[in-house]
């Protein structure tokens, strides 16, 4: 197991020549959507605890073209919709085994390898999309949580059925900021401002005392918190999302539509999730990033989707 960027996102290294593994059916489903108008946006972030190693600082202004967005990320719900329809299999139920925080384990269950440098991460034989902290878990009841243990790849046979695409890093970032690079967090540049807890991430010491002052220790139902000025939910913390891109931390995008580099071996992840901390990890912010292999699944990442304007 690579420990590079462990602390946010493992990896595996198994390799798949898996990209387009879905059945070719097209969804009906209608998810909810926000039309947004694009327009000239400057990526990155001045923010002094930014993370220039991540390639965070400014870049050059972009300018991105008219684009939809889910308002939420997948749930458990829309992918069962998926697999009931497709017979879609996962690459974690594939393979076996997927990353699973620890603190999620049950204190019985069976010793499991941990991750080097980030011990938290525990290598969970049978953790899957249906069974996210292994075989004695399930998601019943977490039906409208977003769905995780999911691949870049999985991601990308769930949107060619919907007829959508994963978000560009750009369009994701410009969503998540609604439009304006201004401020640290979607809401301004308080974490909790006048003490509202307005998105899922870890409180108290990481990573043995969470004290769930914003309600959850794992995932939160999709649209817990208000949304963002562009009507979009959950865009930070909850879970990582996936973008398209290939990772980068040297960033030089074209001016618009910028996609990424055309090779790479990670793929760009945004958001954070329920375990970031701004004790070790404070990427719970639109401009930060981070990235995995595209066959990597954990307990803490999942997607939405973007789609063309007609």
């Amino acid at each position: 197991m690579n420990k590079d960027n462990s602390c946010c996102a493992p990896q595996r290294t198994e390799k798949t020549s898996i990209n387009d593994r879905s059945t070719g059916k097209t969804s009906s489903a209608n998810i909810e959507k926000a039309e947004l108008t694009g327009g000239p946006f400057r990526l990155g972030s001045n923010y002094e605890l930014a993370y220039p190693q991540d390639g965070e600082e400014f870049t050059t202004e972009v300018f991105l073209s008219p684009f939809l967005i889910d308002k939420y990320s997948i749930t458990n719900q829309k992918f069962m919709t998926f697999v009931d329809a497709t017979g879609y299999v996962t690459e974690a139920e594939e393979i076996g085994w997927s990353f699973v925080f620890g603190g999620l384990l049950p204190d019985d269950f069976e010793d499991t390898r941990g991750v080097q440098g980030a011990p938290w991460w525990r290598q969970v034989f049978g953790a899957n999309w249906k069974s996210p902290e292994g075989p004695q878990s399930t998601i019943e009841g977490k039906l409208n949580h977003p769905v995780v243990q999911i691949s870049w790849n999985d991601a990308v046979s769930y949107a060619n059925w919907c007829g959508g695409r994963l978000p560009t890093e750009a369009e994701w970032e410009y969503a998540a900021a609604a439009g304006s690079s201004e401020t640290i967090f979607p809401w301004g540049n308080q974490l909790t401002p006048d003490g509202e807890h307005l998105m899922n991430v870890w409180q108290g010491s990481f990573p043995d005392k969470n004290l769930e002052d914003d309600g959850w220790y794992g995932t939160a139902p999709v649209g817990s918190y208000p949304p963002n000025k562009f009507d979009l939910y959950e865009m930070t913390g909850n879970t990582w999302e996936w973008c398209q891109d290939w990772f980068t931390n040297k960033r030089e995008p074209r001016l618009e539509n910028p996609i990424g580099p055309p090779t790479g071996t990670n793929k760009v992840i945004k958001g954070g999730s329920y375990l970031c901390h701004e004790s070790y990890c404070n990427r719970y912010r639109p401009a930060a990033r981070s990235s995995t292999t595209p066959t990597s699944a954990m307990g803490h990442l999942g997607f939405r989707l973007a789609y063309d304007c007609e």
